[in-house]
């Protein structure tokens, strides 16, 4: 069996969220001894996750970080500030807890998983050779990225990571990324898959002046043009025009579908791999959760398209999964009030009702 073949198999295996299940966290949040809905989106996500698990009791104790790590041969063409080695640096530095999601991490409650999917060399302390796909892609400028079969491997490294988390008893996983020049190749995915123009898609990423950004810009549209990514066919599009990055962190999310656990996404590139994870399978919307707003110009786009709203707003564009990692504290305070708080009889006060 191709690892297309596996890939479809999976997927016919995602089945919607449990509507029973977010009835009944819905008919606790209406017992709880407060206003109604006055905790907004936090309310929403609780019952979210009772579909996803299947029950509405559950626990978000045990949470983790997955960090997909690779490097974009399309950065030869000056798209970037600094140079390609920075990815195995900070690759390296997830081990080391010197990096910004590392620390972040750590104060909520965090577990990391950096993952070598693609860097351009070998890292001491995470790779592992049967999650790396490749020492980096090609570049899309002058032909496809990688292969479909590549494309197709790194979605299932995703899909195999979240597995073995599940399996250990992880509740939560968020998702993250590093790898110089993936904005330019998840702009690149976007305006394939939203149908915009690459210069509607395409910001300033890592500090990009006017110049580099008109020249990244460029290099995005002949790469599409030249490849002719089909916006229907997802593995089509991630083996031209993405990276082993966004394929892997699509994989996460069919794989969050897949073992029924939430999945949060971080910023802009991250929810480029959700899309198209949900154009690939649809019901794996129903195990996404949104975090924040990104700065780039089409991380609200990608958010709208699969219909979420995010918890926060803190203009962050760092990438990693530090967004995903700020919004959990917020989920495990409304599981807090949801799960703990006395009921309007225990207190013995009338329960509000829905008035129209």
């Amino acid at each position: 069996m191709s690892q297309e073949e596996e890939l479809r198999e999976l997927i016919k295996q995602i089945k919607p969220a449990g509507r029973e299940a977010m009835e009944r966290a819905k008919e606790r949040w209406r017992t709880v001894a407060k206003p109604l809905h006055s905790l907004g989106k936090l309310e929403d996500a609780v019952i979210k996750i009772a579909g996803m698990r299947g029950s509405a009791e559950f626990s978000l104790e045990k949470k983790g970080l997955v960090i997909m790590c690779a490097d974009n041969g399309v950065v030869a063409e000056g798209v970037t500030q600094t140079g390609q080695e920075v990815t195995a640096i900070v690759t390296e530095n997830f081990t080391r807890r010197e990096t910004s999601a590392c620390l972040m991490a750590e104060r909520a409650g965090v577990d990391l998983f950096p993952v070598d999917i693609g860097v351009a060399r070998d890292v001491p302390g995470v790779t592992v050779p049967e999650y790396k796909v490749a020492y980096g892609t090609e570049n899309m400028k002058n032909g496809p990225a990688m292969t479909r079969e590549q494309a197709a491997r790194a979605v299932l490294t995703g899909i195999c990571i979240v597995r073995k988390l599940a399996a250990e008893g992880y509740g939560i996983l968020a998702t993250g990324e590093m790898g110089i020049g993936n904005t330019t190749t998840s702009s690149a995915a976007a305006s394939v898959l939203l149908d915009r123009d690459p210069a509607e898609v395409t910001g300033r990423g890592a500090g990009l002046d006017s110049e580099g950004l008109a020249r990244k810009i460029s290099v995005i549209r002949e790469a599409i043009g030249k490849n002719g990514p089909a916006r229907e066919d997802v593995v089509d599009v991630l083996s031209k025009v993405g990276g082993l990055d966004i394929a892997g962190l699509t994989g996460v999310f069919l794989g969050g579908a897949l073992c029924r656990i939430p999945v949060v996404i971080d910023g802009f590139i991250s929810s480029v791999a959700a899309l198209c994870a949900v154009r690939m399978a649809p019901d794996t919307l129903d195990y996404i959760l949104p975090s924040h707003r990104s700065k780039e110009p089409a991380g609200e786009m990608v958010l709208k398209e699969l219909g979420l709203s995010p918890y926060i707003d803190c203009g962050m564009n760092l990438g990693e999964g530090t967004g995903a990692v700020a919004v959990m504290p917020l989920l495990e305070m409304g599981l807090s009030v949801y799960q703990n708080m006395s009921t309007f009889e225990e207190i013995s006060v009338e329960q509000y009702e829905e008035l129209k």
